[in-house]
């Protein structure tokens, strides 16, 4: 495939996303069950789509949040759901969307205070603590995020007690149901306004993020790191990781700096990869530009993608 004359290069304006239209798009398209693109398609535990040509909606998150409380149901999962969103701009609305479906089926959900952002492996992290040592009343949890897909894009994940990506029997299980109510116009959804569920008894707003950071210690030598003085370099690239680094460079002492701590929806800042598309892939050098472009003020940098579950690594002689 040949690689885009601008892949590597800032994005021009006319390549960014139109926000508002996009928002729009999410709550007023309709979908059309004829088309085989425009249903719930579960891939890697979630279903993935841009609400620009009806493959994400919030008709599809209504109808995905119910299946999923009565996957939970029928599972037995009577524990508190965690549920985290990235930066994309339909993270969001799906995130808020859910939690009316949530409330309304008196499912517990904890999500990050102050409308935070949750990487994926918080979510992970924070179902496996609550799930460590018990037999019954498990947790799991949903992550509203299409990874590195570009920013027109919205994605919704759902995560099993073992804190990992559903298999394929839940995910199958999860798209039918979705697409029955679907088919059915969402008739069978529960719902309620967002500011009601967000005051219901159910809802909690927690900090996920000093938790996290204060349990890497135990899986990862930070001493080790800090006592070898590696001046360290972070590019979130926008992503929902942004308000992670800060703690984790204060609490362990790191010689750490980030490079970028913008937020910005139409991720605009990102160089554009090789297909011509705005995509914050850590793992391409064209997405990593900016990053490769500093390899010589670091020993080691890294890049996340927007939910912090894919790592880019850069070094001075590996750029």
């Amino acid at each position: 495939m040949p690689i885009h004359p601008l892949a590597g290069k800032p994005a021009p304006k006319e390549m960014l996303v139109d926000l508002a239209r996009l928002e729009r798009e999410y709550h007023q398209r309709k979908s059309d069950m004829a088309d085989p693109s425009q249903r719930v398609q579960f891939g890697t535990s979630g279903h993935r789509g841009t609400s620009l040509n009806g493959s994400f909606n919030e008709a599809h998150i209504l109808a995905i949040t119910q299946a999923i409380c009565e996957y939970r149901h029928s599972q037995k999962f009577d524990g508190p759901l965690f549920m985290g969103k990235d930066t994309h701009a339909l993270s969001g609305p799906a995130q808020r969307t859910a939690l009316e479906v949530l409330a309304a089926n008196g499912v517990h959900t904890v999500i990050q205070r102050d409308d935070g952002f949750t990487p994926t492996p918080v979510i992970s992290h924070a179902i496996l603590t609550y799930n460590r040592g018990r037999k019954d009343h498990f947790a799991d949890g949903v992550v509203v995020t299409p990874s590195h897909n570009p920013p027109e894009d919205g994605g919704f994940k759902y995560n099993p007690p073992n804190g990992g990506p559903a298999d394929t029997d839940a995910t199958k299980w999860i798209q039918d149901c979705a697409n029955v109510l679907l088919n059915e116009k969402n008739a069978g959804v529960k719902r309620l306004p967002f500011v009601t569920a967000l005051k219901t008894m159910t809802t909690r707003q927690e900090d996920f993020v000093i938790p996290y950071v204060n349990d890497l210690r135990n899986v990862i030598d930070m001493d080790a790191i800090r006592d070898a003085g590696l001046k360290l370099g972070v590019d979130p690239l926008g992503g929902a990781s942004v308000s992670y680094w800060g703690p984790i460079t204060d609490i362990y002492g790191l010689n750490l700096t980030v490079v970028n701590p913008n937020v910005d929806p139409t991720f605009a800042f990102m160089p554009v990869d090789h297909d011509g598309k705005i995509r914050m892939d850590c793992s391409s050098p064209y997405a990593m530009a900016n990053l490769v472009k500093l390899k010589d003020q670091f020993r080691v940098a890294f890049g996340n993608d927007p939910d912090a579950d894919r790592h880019g690594i850069v070094t001075p002689d590996g750029g």
